[in-house]
Order: structure tokens, then sequence, then C-alpha cells
């Protein structure tokens, strides 16, 4: 049997040990057929955010070695669908009823003693075992003198309610499925519909990749991460972040390199740092190791989506007749909208190299850490992602450094004091810790500022695709919290026709940020929606395409709150 599914359902919905509905049945995902190995990808960025993102389970210990693994450069094997032999199910459970008296069959090709000629149906429950990742077919007990049994459903999806017993003498076998043991020996199964989300959650990374090895090595020979961090603190001012200035740390690296004596060194660095020549350097930035790396690796992934297309407001508005139609749309109606949205500045890069992943799954909690992380891997003992690679378009969106500040500071956390975006942007780098971006946070500067970021991100995917008729489902976000922004990109084999970003980006996009700032902020199911976190599926939530962080760390009140982001954009308007 062969069944056609898209390439993008395959990446988050048929990946190994997944269990699926086809054709009518239950199948489990054995293997992607043959699938093809993608070899021009940035493996050092994939590596850390791997690590990043596999790091709730290591603390927990429950990461199988994971991260300790990839630390140590353990292989690791990204591969892609091949469309032109997809993937190989089985079917699971095997555990079979009749559709019309409900007995338990020995397997689909078995007559019913009560004489139905109909196709059987198969059980939709399985067991799963949350702390090794193992999926069990259920286990079903016979009246012991009849040997039959029957399934009664409550009529919902408890297992705990389904009743078993004997179609013959009525005796009832047993409520709900037990409590078996693991073959592991670490605990018990649980049991539930097998498409429940506790039965199988792939775990996802994302990037953003070069398109070719030169331009990876062009960013490393640039400085690599602490530069690209430098650029941005530094606020994007040149094109990419290979063009901007010498820092002082990557003026020494230049200079030892040529044999230089220390000395000699230290005197030129000096005079360069005292003339001003030299852009702000990650080291006058006061980080801990780990804030440092994550701050670097959300400014990398700035600096390769900006090194192939990068267009701002201010190109496009350079094309044009000052005085024309559109030259007035650039030059006034845009940067007035982008003020007042609270940014700082929303750009378009048609080129955006994405990568998108999945590098294991687990089964039960969604919190990492609570249940066991099961990297993909070869029998040969390489780590396996099984990603989609594609070229597509993106915006990018930025907050305003000094307002965001300004409204942390409002919010009670100590910030040192800025009277610049630069020194706002470091400000802010320097008293932010974000949460674990999947689990419950304490309040702190760190978590209000993944808040607010994240939901502005999600409410700007809603309103793009209602204003530019895009499919919701066809948008996803990635985020870079640390610095204030937030990316907006096409899925290039869903729903979408590239060239939709762009469009709006270069005709409409004054009507969306005002229609973000002042549509409609409340929720149609509040009061409920309000009192229980302020986010739900009716106003803020996307799908988990969309979303990586499981629509985590949201709340409308962080924008149009009594002291929400957009709250001085929303008094101007009423008054």
């Amino acid at each position: 049997m062969k069944v056609l599914r898209s390439a993008s359902q395959i990446l988050f919905g048929y990946l190994p040990e997944q269990t699926v509905d086809l054709e009518g049945r239950v199948w489990k995902v054995r293997e992607w057929r043959y699938p093809k190995e993608i070899n021009t990808i940035d493996f050092g960025t994939l590596r850390r955010e791997l690590v990043r993102q596999a790091y709730p389970w290591r603390r927990q210990g429950q990461d199988a070695g994971y991260v300790t693994n990839l630390e140590a450069n353990h292989a690791v094997r990204v591969l892609e669908l091949d469309v032109s032999n997809g993937v190989q199910v089985e079917q699971f459970p095997n555990v079979w009823m009749c559709k019309a008296c409900r007995r338990i069959l020995n397997g689909p090709a078995q007559d019913c003693p009560c004489g139905s000629k109909g196709r059987p149906g198969q059980l939709h429950f399985v067991g799963y075992h949350d702390q090794c990742g193992a999926v069990k077919a259920p286990w079903i007990p016979r009246c012991t003198q009849h040997k039959q049994a029957r399934i009664t459903f409550p009529g919902t999806a408890s297992a705990a309610e389904i009743i078993f017993d004997c179609p013959v003498c009525k005796r009832v076998l047993r409520k709900g499925f037990g409590a078996p043991q693991c073959d592991c020996g670490a605990g018990s199964l649980k049991f539930t519909v097998h498409r429940a989300a506790s039965v199988y959650t792939p775990r996802t990374v994302v990037i953003v990749n070069p398109p070719s090895q030169e331009k990876i090595r062009a960013i490393s020979e640039a400085g690599g991460p602490p530069r690209a961090l430098s650029w941005v603190v530094n606020g994007m001012e040149e094109r990419t972040a290979e063009a901007m200035p010498l820092t002082a740390e990557s003026l020494k690296r230049n200079l030892q390199s040529q044999n230089l004596p220390a000395a000699v060194v230290d005197q030129m660095v000096k005079q360069a740092t005292a003339s001003g020549a030299l852009a702000t350097s990650i080291e006058d930035l006061d980080l801990s190791p780990e804030r440092r790396r994550d701050a670097e690796a959300q400014a990398v992934t700035i600096a390769l989506a900006a090194s192939e297309s990068r267009l701002s407001v201010s190109d496009i508005a350079s094309k044009t007749e000052p005085t024309s139609a559109m030259g007035l749309l650039y030059r006034d109606k845009y940067p007035t909208a982008i003020r007042r949205a609270g940014l700082s500045d929303v750009e378009l890069y048609d080129k955006f190299p994405v990568l998108t992943g999945s590098f294991g799954y687990t089964r039960g909690s969604h919190t990492p850490g609570a249940s066991r992380l099961v990297p993909y891997r070869r029998r040969s003992g390489e780590y396996i992602v099984y990603a989609d690679l594609a070229d597509t378009e993106a915006l990018f969106v930025r907050l305003d450094p000094l307002k965001v500040h300004t409204w942390l500071t409002q919010k009670g956390h100590a910030l040192r004091p800025a009277n610049s975006q630069k020194q706002a942007r470091v400000a802010l780098l320097e008293a932010t810790v974000l949460p674990d971006p999947s689990g419950q946070s304490a309040p702190s500067a760190g978590a209000d500022l993944l808040a607010l970021v994240h939901s502005y991100a999600h409410r700007f995917i809603r309103m793009t695709a209602y204003h530019a008729g895009i499919d919701q489902q066809a948008l996803s976000e990635l985020l870079v919290p640390l610095h204030l922004g937030f990316f907006v990109y096409a899925a290039a084999k869903g729903d979408f026709v590239l060239g939709g970003l762009q469009a709006l980006f270069e005709g409409d996009l004054d009507t969306l940020l005002d229609a973000f700032v002042f549509d409609e902020h409340r929720c149609p199911l509040d009061p409920g929606c309000s009192k229980s976190g302020g986010a739900c599926m009716a106003c803020l939530h996307l799908g988990e395409p969309s979303c990586r962080l499981y629509n985590r760390h949201l709340n409308r009140e962080v924008l149009a709150g009594a002291d929400g982001y957009l709250q001085n954009s929303l008094v101007v308007q009423t008054l």
C-alpha cells in the first residue's frame, strides 16, 4: 500500500517510532527509506543549538548522554526525505476487534463468532513509558472458560474507564489496561490514545544555515560568534557582520597571528582603542559564560540570516522619488507605524536559508527533563537529525531597545541606566537571563522579556496571515529574544507562495503594524482566557510547526494590558 503525504507533514508527523493514522488503520513509523544526507550544513552552529535545546534534559540526567557526546564532537548526520522512497510503516498495535460486537480478535483476518463479515477495527490505545521511550501494544485478558474478551468504551478518551468482559458469560475481566511493568524494569506503562501528545512529542531544532561552506568560512574568519555579537550590540549598522570594524579582541588575534611581540600587540590595540576606531567588544559586556554563549548563538543566527540578503525600509525608500506616493509611504507612514508599534526596524530577507529538523522525541510530559529524551541514532551510534533545508523569505522584526528598557524598568526590574539604543542593548543583555523555553518560570526580567518577544511574534504572525491572505500554518517563528527580535519566515513546502512577505513589506507594512497596535486585543473567550494565562487558541496560540515553545511564555497583557508594552500607543490613539 502506498499513501501520499507532503514532505512537511512527514517532517513533523511521520518520524521514527511515531504512531500515525493511515487509511483507517493505526501504524507505527519504522524508518525513513533511504534518506539523503545533507552535508552543506554549518555543523558548528547546529551542534551549539542542539546542545542548547537538550540542556534541560542534561540538568535532570534525562538526556542519555546526548549533550556530553555532542560536546565531545560525537558524529551528527543530517538526513532529508527522499520523496521517491518515502517512509516505511508497520501496523501497530496488532489488537483487533469486531466493529459489530466489540469482541477482541486474534488478527485482522479472523471471522468473528457473532457472524459479522465487516472489516475488523483496530484498537487505538497504546502503552508508553516516559523513562525509556518504549511504546507497547496493550495485553487483553481472555475469559479462562470461553477464551474470549469484549471491549466496552466509556465514551471518553480515558483508558481507565474501558471495561473488558467476556461476551459469553458477561464476567468482567478487567477495568482499564492496568499498570504492567515496562520491559526496561524502571517503571510501569501508561495507556492512552495513540495520537495523544504524551505518546510522542518530537523535539525540534531550527537554525539559519548559510547556503555554502564558503560563507560559513567567511563568517568564521571574520571573528565568528564574538564578532557577530559585537555587530548586533552596535546596532547592525554595517550590511553584514563581516563588514563591521575590528573589535579589540579580533584585532589582537590578527596581530598575534603575525607573530608580533606581545608588547607591540598590546600597544597597537591600546592605540586603536583610544582612537575610537574599534567597535564595541564582547569583552565590554558583563556576561557569565552561559549567558555569553546564548547571546553569541542568537547573534550568529542574525548574522547568518543577513549574510545573503537584507532589505530595510530605508533601502526601498532610497529607490523612490521623495514626493511620490511610494516615497511618502516609505519616508513618512512606514517609520511612523514602526515607532508606534514599539519597533526599531522591520527588514526583509528574501534569501532566508533555514534548517528545520527533529533530533529526538519524548513520551510523557512536555516539560524538558520530566521524561526521557530519546535521540535519533543509527545502529552505528551516529546521531541523526531528520530535517528539511529550505531557502525561503523572512521578515526580521526588532523591538526598540530603549522602549523595552523603559518597560522592564517600570515593571520593577533593576537595569543599568541607558541613554542610547546601544546602551540599552548592553543593559538588557547584562540584566536578563532567559527561562527554560518549555518550562515554568519565576518572575524575572528574562521571563518578562521572553513573554514580550514571544507574544509579539504570535500576534504578528496571526495579523500577517490575515492581512496578507496567507495560511497561518504556513508561517513560522524563530526567536532571538536576547536581541529583542524575531524572524517570521515562510514554510517553502507549505501552502504559501513565495513573494507574499515581500509584497506585504513593500506595500502594506504600515497597515499591518497599525492593525497590530489598534485592532482588538481582547479574546473571544474572555474572561476565561484572561483568568487562565491570557493566551489561548482563540487569541495567541499557533500550531506546533509554527511555534516550538509549545505556546508557552505568552500573555496578551504584556502587549496591551494596564502596563503593557503598547499602552502608550493605545493611549495616544484614544486621545
